[in-house]
């Protein structure tokens, strides 16, 4: 896979619009899309905050997933704003610049990042029933060579996840949750799982009791 900036959309300032970033930062990145946005998503990023020391998260709102039915995608727009409403912390910051640059796939969008912010301390965040399925996205080790990884817990996904593909494939490269706060700053591949309280929300529940509900399910 190229890894030339060409193949992104360039505005003519030469640069995207992104939440701050300086060097030496930690900042946990969490991809999604959002459909809609819940404390669920919230509770994610408090545990990434202070479990691994992180400055800040991004919520980064896609376009589409491309494993996923996009049939009941929102606007990125609409689902921008209900994730800065739902988000309710001034650590964590709200962007759909993957839109902005064209970018498609999770490699892509990392790439672009760790040339943009070569002194930052990037680490992607998921939750479990996505490492269930990593070993399905495009170019999955490529992601795992490129920044640390933390796996957030969630209901009925644990032991599929510490089962998957990704998490064989990459056992020697998991550390124990009493060095999350070192993992920033490890030198990937490094991954850890993180433990404990879980939010049985999803975005595809409340997607469903919207379309059941007279009040849109608020």
């Amino acid at each position: 896979m190229k890894s030339s900036s060409s193949r992104f959309r360039i505005r003519p300032s030469g640069l995207t619009r992104l939440p701050r970033a300086a060097a030496g930062m930690r900042i946990g990145l969490y991809g999604g899309s959002f459909n809609p946005a819940h404390a669920g998503h919230r509770h994610v990023s408090l545990m990434a905050l202070k479990r691994l020391g992180l400055d800040r998260v991004w919520w980064i709102v896609t376009p589409g997933n491309p494993l996923k039915d996009t049939g009941e995608l929102a606007t990125t727009a609409m689902r921008v704003e209900e994730a800065k409403q739902v988000s309710d912390d001034p650590r964590i910051d709200v962007t759909a610049f993957e839109e902005e640059i064209g970018a498609r796939y999770t490699v892509d969008t990392l790439a672009y990042l760790k040339r943009r912010y070569p002194g930052v301390h990037f680490v992607w965040i998921m939750g479990a029933d996505n490492l269930a399925s990593f070993h399905r996205w495009r170019g999955w080790r490529r992601i795992a060579r490129m920044m640390p990884m933390a796996v957030i817990d969630r209901p009925g996904w644990t032991l599929k996840a510490v089962r998957s593909k990704t998490a064989a494939a990459l056992s020697a490269s998991r550390i124990g949750e009493n060095e999350a706060l070192a993992l920033p700053g490890r030198e990937p591949p490094a991954w850890v799982f993180l433990h404990g309280p879980r939010s049985h929300l999803s975005s595809t529940k409340l997607r469903q009791m919207r379309r059941t509900s007279p009040s849109g399910g608020r």
